[in-house]
């Protein structure tokens, strides 16, 4: 069956595919994806017939072959999905094996020990993403699931041509495992500019094409996979392989300005952040009035709200088949008017008064949609570049490093500098707080705009601004994209972050620094944004001008 798409469905191993525009406004289906590979292969599916949901699949296939620092078949994410006009939600978080424990990453003394959850075989959660796939196509896909990993295939027998960045980062990925893990022996070859062939990896892909989810937990992908970590000491098992299950959830539904958002629910904490944000920013409605996009009276709004949600996320989240989390208290407008009375529109509140309200790097993204108006919003993630630093020696597929999103401590920052409490602790089987927030807009039951992004605790900090730049300050779908970005999580104190695509300097800087706050360059882009905009029947992508991605209109 491969074969007979593979005339079909095909890859471009020697040459850089094609750059096509960011935006077009024609009638078919449309992808906005991170790389040029993906958003080929996605348009190819909708063009021999399939729906978004087989578009996403293959498009997911191939940017674990190509885009290995975050695309994967070894970490775990979300889809949030809109189909014959309505909402879904899929969980394919990863969990924590059996044998963790609550202080697996504590020292004698109590203390965190430094990078042991985000490097080697102990750093890893029991991959979520094949089963997730499979489940998503076993609900809404129409062509035969084989089919759609023939690109992937394809990509890692004969080799993809490696881009600029991920030579970047696969430089800086050598040095933060050198010595740890075995991720040089599978990596150490790659140049920017060379074709990049994986071998291994493809006869992992021929078994999952050939068996389904079967292979990967149960069969022989499943046995590498557990020898690899016996020889790494590392935690997950056949059994912890065997027993975890992809959730359907009720997606988070946000009313505002006539259109409606279906995003993440827990585990993620993007769509009750979201919620939040939007809900607050409404309430203060007056403070934003006649007020200029990322003008320093802006940023310093956005901080005083974005640092209350971050209170709320580190009190009360986490997994809510392990800990009863007050959802529909955290996102009812009273409250949300509660925590907006709060805030203090011409100066710093101080770090230590924002408490939780209540009484009692890398990632990526794709948004597709089909001529039927179906979409699917699918966030996945390793965690950081290149995840854990460990391939499963035989199956050629990096594991992630998902367990440094538990609280190791609470209390205690990980990774992204976001601290937790024991509602995120590590508990056998729980799935870890995400930021991940795969997004859809409707109105009126139609959908308007897929997107959704990578980037750790600053994923919907973008989409808000994202959404802000679209809906309160009417910018086009490009420039929505691009405009600056800031971030603000309660913790440093009153410190704002920013990217070097759009620097925080000038009068703008000088102002804010007035006020108090510290200014940083995070070092590293703020986001990776793929956008599909719908307007009645036409339709607009946008790629993230801080990444590589491709957006394309696809004629049925």
């Amino acid at each position: 069956m491969r074969l007979a798409l593979s005339r079909i469905l095909t890859f471009t191993a020697a040459l850089t595919l094609p750059c096509f525009t960011s935006a077009a406004t024609l009638e078919g289906g449309a992808v906005a994806a991170p790389n040029s590979y993906a958003a080929d292969v996605a348009a190819q599916v909708l063009k021999a017939g399939g729906n978004a949901v087989d578009a996403a699949v293959a498009t997911a296939f191939t940017l674990a072959v190509t885009y290995p620092e975050a695309g994967n078949i070894g970490g775990g994410g979300f889809m949030t999905l809109y189909v014959d006009g309505k909402p879904y939600f899929l969980d394919y978080r990863e969990t924590a094996p059996k044998a963790a424990t609550q202080g697996m990453y504590l020292d004698e003394k109590g203390e965190v020990i430094e990078n042991m959850s985000l490097i080697g075989a102990r750093a890893a959660g029991v991959p979520g993403t094949v089963m997730g796939l499979w489940e998503a196509h076993k609900r809404f896909g129409k062509l035969p699931w084989s089919e759609l990993l023939t690109p992937a295939i394809g990509y890692a027998q004969k080799g993809f041509t490696v881009a600029d960045k991920q030579f970047q980062y696969r430089d800086d990925a050598i040095a933060f495992f050198d010595g740890k893990t075995n991720f040089t022996d599978y990596f150490g070859s790659m140049q920017a500019g060379q074709l990049f062939k994986q071998p291994e990896l493809a006869q992992t892909l021929e078994r999952i094409a050939d068996k389904g989810p079967e292979d990967f937990y149960t069969g022989k992908t499943a046995d590498l996979l557990v020898a690899q970590m016996k020889h790494d000491d590392g935690l997950i098992t056949k059994e912890d392989l065997s027993g975890y299950r992809a959730k359907w959830r009720e997606p988070i539904r946000v009313d505002w300005q006539g259109n409606t958002l279906y995003t993440a629910p827990l585990p993620s904490s993007g769509g009750i952040a979201l919620a939040q944000l939007i809900g607050i920013k409404e309430a203060r409605a007056a403070d934003f009035k006649d007020v200029e996009l990322n003008s320093a009276r802006y940023i310093h709004l956005l901080a005083e709200i974005e640092k209350r949600v971050f209170a709320d996320r580190a009190d009360y989240l986490g997994d809510p088949d392990f800990t009863e989390v007050p959802v529909n208290k955290l996102i009812d407008p009273t409250y949300l008017k509660q925590r907006a009375a709060e805030v203090n529109p011409n100066a710093i509140s101080p770090t230590e008064h924002v408490r939780p309200g209540l009484e009692s790097h890398q990632t990526t993204h794709f948004s597709i949609v089909d001529a039927q108006g179906n979409a699917v919003s699918n966030t996945y993630t390793l965690n950081f570049d290149y995840g854990s630093g460990v391939v499963v020696k035989g199956a050629g597929f990096l594991l992630n490093d998902e367990m440094d999103d538990f609280s190791a401590k609470p209390g205690v920052a990980n990774g992204f500098g976001v601290v937790g409490s024991n509602a995120n602790a590590i508990e056998p089987g729980k799935r870890m707080l995400s930021s991940m927030s795969p997004s859809i807009v409707t109105r009126d039951g139609q959908v308007t705009l897929v997107l959704g992004t990578p980037g750790g605790s600053r994923i919907f900090t973008t989409l808000f601004q994202v959404l802000n730049n679209l809906y309160d300050f009417k910018l086009p779908l490009d420039k929505a994209l691009a405009a600056q970005r800031v971030h603000h999580q309660l913790l440093p104190k009153d410190t704002i972050y920013y990217d070097d695509y759009a620097p925080l300097t000038g009068k703008v800087a000088d102002e804010l620094k007035a006020m108090g706050y510290t200014l940083e360059d995070q070092g590293w882009r703020m986001g990776d944004v793929q956008a599909i905009r719908i307007n009645g029947t036409s339709l607009e992508t946008a790629s993230d001008p801080r990444g590589r991605g491709v957006g394309m209109v696809v004629k049925p």
